[in-house]
């Protein structure tokens, strides 16, 4: 049988074909979206616009987009892209090309990362849907400011954003260990605010 575990920096060996979620760790997850590559690199700037880079903006908007809702929820967002730490961030077309097999890895993965941080394997619909919302506001503002669409363009495929909810964000393309050491910020900020 094919080796299908990878070895990660603390010392977890991370079983892709059966997860579990004494094998995921937050610096793991944060080093790993730091450096893969959303938009497959193909973005303005000096770095690459990393997962954990978009996974922050997304857990920023879904926070604008619904005030007030449960922490645990807002890191869900921030832990929507989590997965990919060892998946790679594949493109929609990539990935139905692939089919089902890449959205089974996924969901595996998923539910251990949910699992180890104290959330449901499956989130309710209603905050699966709002983070999809948050998520597609984030890939329309990624569009126009770095990924070389135009306004217009934009907007077409993925809609027009709320002022309301993008007013004063602005994508920025750091180096890997400035993102990193954010999204982790972010994590122990969020289960820090959880725990009190």
């Amino acid at each position: 049988m094919k080796r299908a575990w990878q070895r990660m920096l603390s010392g977890r060996r991370l079983d892709l074909l059966d997860p579990t979620p004494m094998d995921i760790e937050i610096e793991d997850i944060a080093h790993g979206l730091a450096f893969v590559a959303r938009w497959n690199g193909q973005t303005l700037g000096d770095y690459a616009y990393s997962v954990a880079e978009h996974s922050i903006l997304v857990e920023e908007l879904f926070a604008r987009m619904n005030p007030g809702i449960d922490l645990r929820w807002r890191l869900a967002a921030l832990l929507h892209d989590a997965p990919e730490y060892v998946l790679g961030d594949m493109i929609s077309p990539v990935k139905a090309a692939i089919g089902s097999g890449y959205g089974e890895l996924d969901a595996r993965l998923t539910a251990a990362v949910h699992l180890r941080f104290g959330l449901p394997a499956a989130l309710p619909a209603p905050i699966k849907k709002a983070i999809k919302a948050a998520d597609t506001v984030s890939a329309r503002l990624e569009a126009e400011q770095i990924a070389g669409f135009s306004k217009a363009e934009a907007d077409r495929i993925f809609g027009k954003p709320d002022l309301v909810h993008t007013r004063g964000l602005t994508i920025r393309l750091r180096p890997p260990a400035e993102v990193r050491a954010e999204f982790t910020a972010r994590y122990q900020s969020l289960l820090t605010a959880l725990s009190g």
